[in-house]
């Protein structure tokens, strides 16, 4: 017996639909997931991998970690591509002296920096003979281990580690891969402006840090504007040279004890 064609008609429009229905709701779906997407990187959290040996021996090349965005607030550098919907900060809190925090470069306002807090608006700072001067005052520091690294011709080797205590309490490592007479061992006394922050590498002999003005190709003063936030937990650690994307391989590249380690 053979069907009415109104009837495969019908059938016809309802598969269409159907088929309508559920590209509409994946569209749905994947408008609604990039959203939250860009909602979690604005305003909570974005994820940064670590490029340079700036920070050894607290953070390694091929770390990869959290930025909590609202830990000083939001800036137009909060939002990807840095448009300039509005200048200065909203919800701010300031930087704390010992923070490891990202920030926009000053004199290009795009690349991305991650750097430890030293001076805060209105200190003076100062590196003489390896050491670092806060305000006139010797900020102490211990030897312990030695960790191995590369030096300035690249071969591995051991360099000297110190515990650093900096004003206020916080205690961090350093390395002196040069010892006490590297480049940027001995300094002038640098006045930090209002507003604005003296950042530098625990890896003192190898950071391109505030020792080194924009003139120089280097850093500066950083306004607080261009911050980004605050470096918080190390959530996935692969070995320098290595490729995240190659997953059967990290059962060996994967270094496993540095994950979901809090950033200090």
């Amino acid at each position: 017996m053979t069907e009415p064609v109104g009837l495969d008609s019908n059938k016809a429009k309802a598969s269409k639909r159907s088929e309508e229905g559920g590209l509409g709701e994946t569209i749905k779906v994947i408008v609604q997931a990039l959203l939250i997407a860009f909602v979690v990187r604005t305003v909570l959290f974005q994820p940064f991998n670590i490029p340079s040996g700036s920070l050894i021996p607290t953070l390694l090349i091929g770390d990869y970690l959290f930025v909590s965005k609202y830990s000083y607030g939001y800036s137009k550098y909060s939002i990807p591509f840095g448009p300039p919907v509005m200048s200065g900060r909203i919800l701010a809190s300031e930087p704390k002296r010992g923070d490891i925090a990202v920030f926009k470069l000053p004199r290009d306002g795009t690349t991305d920096y991650i750097k430890r807090v030293i001076g805060l608006p209105g200190d003076r700072v100062q590196m003489i003979a390896g050491r670092l001067y806060i305000n006139g005052q010797i900020v102490p520091r211990e030897p312990i281990e030695k960790v191995r690294t590369r030096d300035a011709f690249g071969r591995d080797t051991e360099v000297a580690t110190y515990r650093e205590t900096l004003p206020g309490g916080v205690a961090h490592r350093v390395i002196e891969r040069d010892g006490d007479t590297g480049y940027f061992d001995n300094t002038k006394v640098f006045e930090v402006p209002a507003g604005h922050y003296f950042m530098m590498g625990d890896n003192r002999d190898n950071s391109t840090d505030s020792r080194v003005g924009p003139e120089e190709s280097g850093v500066g003063f950083v306004p607080f504007e261009n911050f980004v936030g605050r470096a918080e937990i190390i959530f996935f650690s692969i070995d320098e040279g290595e490729s995240a994307w190659q997953f059967w391989r990290w059962p060996w590249i994967v270094r496993w004890d540095r994950m979901f380690q809090p950033v200090r």
